[in-house]
């Protein structure tokens, strides 16, 4: 499998990690009004009624939610390895 440039990019900060950051990162999980307005942008994107300032919103969660993704898949990823 061939690494994203996020996951190269991401690669230097999970070099770092420590099995206790790695549980915390591994265990993160988006706070309710944010995972709220995630769910409210996705339901208008799926039916095509974003705005323009919404479509910004939603991809700059949906961004960061696949960053913390990939670092969580990496501090799991060492949780496993530390076993």
């Amino acid at each position: 499998m061939s690494a994203t440039l996020l996951d190269q990019f991401i690669e230097p900060f999970a070099a770092c990690l420590t099995p206790d950051s790695a549980a915390k990162i591994a265990s993160l999980h988006a706070d309710a009004a944010t995972q709220a307005r995630v769910d409210e942008l996705a339901e208008r994107a799926n039916r095509g009624l974003l705005s323009e300032t919404e479509k910004s919103e939603y991809d700059q969660l949906l961004a960061a939610f696949h960053f913390v993704t990939i670092l969580q898949a990496h501090a799991r990823k060492l949780l496993r390895e530390a076993q």
